[in-house]
């Protein structure tokens, strides 16, 4: 069975997939961040799309699992998988580990931590 937590962390990961920035703003709490690899931090979703633009042209994730811990009102959601996409030149690319830290307090996502390889694997 899945929790409120981690439904509520999939929801906004499918809404951000979908690039539906409405919906996945509705999942945020005030003061949310999200820390991407090289220490990036941003506070809005528009600032993490500009910052990922000359990264990569689309993106996805595939998903191995999603842990969960804490207690009740204050949990930790984490998601494991690979992504896939394509570099900015149009070519695909798969395969490329990450895992995903979420806090969240009641139904609201209070931050974001993302560690990937897919500065590695674009070298």
């Amino acid at each position: 069975m899945t929790s409120s937590a981690t439904q509520t962390v999939r929801a906004y990961l499918d809404a951000m997939e979908a690039r539906d920035l409405d919906s996945a703003k509705g999942y945020l709490a005030e003061g949310f961040t999200m820390t991407f690899p090289g220490d990036a931090v941003f506070s809005t979703l528009d600032e993490l799309i500009d910052w990922a633009k000359p990264r990569y042209r689309s993106i996805g994730k595939k998903y191995d699992r999603f842990d969960q811990t804490g207690g009740a009102g204050d949990e930790a959601v984490y998601c494991f998988g690979t992504l896939f996409g394509e570099w900015p030149d149009g070519t695909a690319f798969e395969g490329i580990r990450f895992i995903d830290r979420f806090t969240v307090k009641g139904d609201k996502l209070v931050d974001q931590r993302v560690w990937n390889d897919l500065a590695e694997v674009r070298q």
